[in-house]
């Protein structure tokens, strides 16, 4: 079996430990971003090691080697969001969020909750750790699903950002937006244009693809769980097609490197 083959069969395998009825789902709920974060020492493990074979890779060690640690870079994210916040706060993107959309729909009182833990869950197991394996699973054949990596890691780093300055308050998630998400981002579309000729096109398909998954995620999240349009599992479903899109677009188109 090649290596290509054992990791894409090992991804398969561990988005089906997450999403499949097998007992843990209650448990994931409450822990998975804790999951994530111990994580982190193996994946920098893989990292540094793939990293350690040197040149013989050539760009194949460097994309993948990029989609870990941008991995990696979203993990910390996900500490600041779900786990404990800059001022201390635990779970605070959950309570904060859900004031801000019912704020924002005029039912700031309502006992309904529109952001579920499940929704939490599928968004970031699936918009964030799919998208991510898959990057370093296609890297460097098909460098579209990095793009799109690094594309959602920038619109949601703007998201923060935007939100904290029409509000002039802190939100959670912040802080990693700021120091780690832009200048990671920034970086990564230096090296690639300097790596490939005609990559704009394919950053400027990135940036489509992330606005719109943030689209899907709002808007499906209110059709599902405020105006109940349609069921929570189906706006799962769209958030899983629409992480594995990377897949398809641009997979005929592959960037040139400059000589």
């Amino acid at each position: 079996m090649t290596n290509s083959r054992a990791l894409g069969l090992s991804i398969m395998l561990l988005f089906a430990m997450l999403w499949l009825p097998l007992g843990q789902y209650d448990f994931l709920l409450e822990h998975w971003m804790k999951i994530g974060t111990y994580g982190v020492p193996f994946l920098l493990l893989g990292a540094f090691s793939l990293r350690h074979q040197g040149d013989e890779g050539g760009v194949f060690q460097d994309f993948r080697f990029i989609g870990i640690l941008m991995l990696i870079a979203y993990i910390l994210h996900q500490f600041e969001e779900h786990w404990v916040d800059v001022l201390g706060n635990t779970y605070a993107f959950y309570t904060f969020n859900n004031n801000f959309i019912l704020g924002n729909l005029g039912e700031p009182d309502s006992e309904v909750k529109p952001l579920t833990e499940a929704a939490i869950f599928v968004i970031n197991t699936a918009l964030v750790w799919l998208v991510g394996a898959l990057a370093i699973y296609r890297s460097p054949r098909h460098l579209f699903p990095l793009i799109s990596m690094a594309s959602i890691i920038f619109v949601n780093a703007l998201v923060h950002i935007l939100a904290a300055i029409a509000q002039f308050q802190y939100n959670p998630g912040l802080l990693t937006s700021v120091v780690i998400f832009v200048p990671i981002y920034l970086w990564f579309v230096k090296y690639l244009t300097t790596r490939f000729t005609k990559s704009k096109k394919q950053l400027i398909g990135g940036i489509i693809w992330a606005v719109l998954a943030h689209v899907i995620m709002v808007g499906g999240l209110l059709m599902a769980n405020w105006f109940h349009i349609i069921p929570e599992f189906v706006y799962f479903i769209a958030l899983g097609v629409w992480s594995l899109l990377p897949l398809a677009i641009f997979a005929k188109s592959p960037l040139q490197e400059v000589v």
